[in-house]
């Protein structure tokens, strides 16, 4: 793989209820385990709304992209990104993720191959595919 831009982030204090910084000092957020979770909730971050802040992000460029290459002009488009964190079979922890992309003024067919097209783009999804579930569905 050729390396073009490395995002460097580190986590201190107590994990979930930590926090966490980029090495450019960009990003700086207190983190809280969820009440869901047992933990305090409240106006902290966590790694799952994290997450699902960069798979959303990362997956509208990659929709960009995929329209730029279909030569289809989008207009005000959004990308919603749920993340899910369950129990597994084994008792460990896992993830699931599904990702709406809203596309409106564009057929449901077209919209559809977009959103697929982007889906083999996206590093998250790239990195993701065949370890987590993740449903992706397009809106019109």
């Amino acid at each position: 793989m050729q390396v073009l831009y490395t995002a460097e982030a580190v986590a201190v204090g107590d994990g979930r209820n930590g926090e966490v910084r980029s090495s450019d000092g960009v990003l700086d957020e207190q983190l809280a385990t969820p009440k869901e979770l047992g933990g305090p909730g409240g106006d902290k971050t966590n790694p799952e709304q994290l997450f699902a802040a960069g798979y959303a992000a990362c997956f509208h460029s990659a929709l960009k992209v995929a329209a730029g290459q279909a030569k289809v002009r989008l207009g005000e488009t959004s990308i919603t990104a749920k993340v899910d964190l369950g129990r597994d079979e084994t008792g460990g922890f896992r993830l699931g993720v599904a990702l709406v992309a809203h596309l409106p003024g564009v057929e449901q067919d077209q919209a559809d191959q977009l959103v697929a097209a982007a889906h083999r783009i996206c590093p998250y999804s790239n990195a993701t595919r065949g370890n987590i579930e993740v449903a992706v569905t397009a809106t019109v």
